[in-house]
């Protein structure tokens, strides 16, 4: 049982020790069709036309993949900005800005606000985190309490939103509901 313990211990450091860059490479994708998605979520929301403020947002960004290999985790703030830099490699998100659907809590509606958004140029203000939006379904409320905002993988084809189908993915993305 120890050995079991200790092999299963050092398979999630190996994991854990791979630099996620390396997991968004459409080499490394394209072979184990590993597609990660990430999370970020904040005490509340502000937004106008143009932008939207994640209020006091969590100082990490969840990731996580789906069939056929599971991978989950989180990476800091900072980690996760370095996605949309050229350092990140061809793929990154400043060249190819993912769409995001937006799960917001408004009081006084049954249910979440669900709207989905192409996102770019993040910018980290005090404890917020600010994203230039384009809308692409739904209507963004301009104020809101816990939000959730539920981001795109990186590389070709992928999705996010209601219905959403990611080029040559054959799945739909996260929002689908």
């Amino acid at each position: 049982m120890k050995t079991r313990r200790k092999f299963v211990a050092a398979a999630l450091l190996a994991v854990a020790a791979t630099p996620l860059g390396s997991l968004f490479s459409p080499a490394v994708a394209a072979e184990s069709k590993v597609q990660l998605m990430f999370v970020q979520s904040a005490d509340g929301l502000k937004a106008d036309d143009k932008t939207l403020r994640l209020i006091n947002v969590a100082p990490q960004t969840i990731y996580f993949s789906d069939r056929p290999e599971r991978i989950a985790g989180h990476i800091t703030l900072p980690a996760y900005l370095e996605e949309w830099t050229a350092a990140a490699g061809p793929n990154n998100f400043s060249k190819d800005p993912p769409n995001a659907t937006l799960s917001v809590y408004e009081p006084g509606q049954g249910a979440n606000t669900l709207t989905v958004v192409e996102i770019s140029k993040p910018v980290v203000d005090g404890k917020d985190l600010v994203y230039s939006y384009k809308l692409i379904e739904g209507k963004m409320p301009k104020a809101g309490g816990a939000t959730a905002l539920f981001i795109d993988w990186i590389g070709p084809g992928g999705g996010v939103g209601v219905g959403f189908h990611g080029v040559g993915v054959g799945r739909r993305g996260v929002g689908w509901r």
